[in-house]
């Protein structure tokens, strides 16, 4: 088997090292001197941005590895999920097509945002209730198996919260840079809190998806509760919609079916997910 390419290694959670990448990229020595002369802040962007972004990408996915430790992937199951996403996007397409205005295009654009910036924060809220909640029905030996992981899905929750934090806390720093170091550090201190601040970006930006979809690593502590948070947050998103958006557009049926249609279907393959983990897995949702 051929080893694998600079590409298939950037998918993995460890990133080559520089030198490798650079390696993989297989560019002669003439092209490198044309882009050092033509493009050279690009080049100064790689050698800079990349072990950059390397070393922020390996404590997150350190903390929130693509792959759950413990997570139990169904083909069966990636699959109707697949195939309902790209329905659910098919039929809000076609409703904006048919029934919708100039503004509902900005409103569906404005919603989608919003859910992305919102996702981590409603997972943070709603995953102690539905942890605790399911800690509290499982049998004594049950949580004596979960304590353990549970733990390191707090701790996790709690790196990603301090990401934030942190981010705030040096641009905090940056802003009142002046008033705190004088007039004449200002500048460098802004430029060297260029640094901290972009890795902290970074960090959040790698750990945030495999954060969302290990629902913080919860699927340690149950392999039913990412579907099960999956299950309640959808339907969290539909109030918050409703809240913030209204109605989707089109005559009382299509926008009732919109409204609802989505969280259910969402809902129904959750269950169907928690029903296969029981059947083919063992896994007993109350332990």
């Amino acid at each position: 088997m051929p080893p694998p390419s600079v590409w298939q290694r950037l998918r993995e959670d460890e990133w080559p090292p520089l030198r490798e990448f650079l390696s993989g990229l297989r560019i002669n020595g003439c092209l490198w001197a044309l882009a050092v002369m033509c493009a050279w802040p690009l080049v100064v962007g790689v050698l800079v941005g990349y072990p950059l972004a390397r070393s922020a990408r390996r404590p997150a996915r350190r903390i929130f590895p693509s792959r759950g430790r413990r997570r139990i992937e169904d083909p069966g199951v990636q699959a109707l999920q697949r195939t309902r996403a790209w329905t659910a996007t098919a039929m809000s397409v076609l409703i904006l097509a048919a029934y919708g205005k100039p503004g509902d295009v900005d409103q569906a654009r404005d919603q989608f945002m919003l859910r992305l910036t919102i996702t981590p924060w409603l997972l943070l809220l709603s995953a102690p209730v539905v942890v605790a909640l399911l800690f509290r029905c499982s049998s004594p030996p049950a949580r004596r198996a979960m304590r353990p992981h549970l733990r390191n899905a707090w701790q996790s929750a709690l790196w990603y919260f301090g990401a934030f934090v942190g981010v705030g806390a040096v641009m905090a720093v940056m802003f009142y840079a002046k008033q705190l170091f004088g007039a004449e550090a200002d500048h460098w201190v802004r430029v060297g809190l260029l640094v901290p601040l972009g890795w902290l970006l970074l960090f959040i930006g790698f750990a945030s998806g495999p954060a969302v979809r290990s629902a913080f690593n919860t699927a340690d502590v149950h392999a039913a509760l990412p579907a099960l948070l999956t299950g309640i947050l959808v339907w969290e998103f539909s109030a918050i919609g409703l809240a913030t958006g209204g109605l989707p557009p089109g005559p009382p049926a299509v926008q009732f079916a919109a409204l609802v249609g989505g969280p259910a279907s969402v809902t129904a393959v959750a269950w169907w997910e928690i029903r296969r983990l029981r059947t083919r897995h063992g896994v007993a949702l109350r332990g």
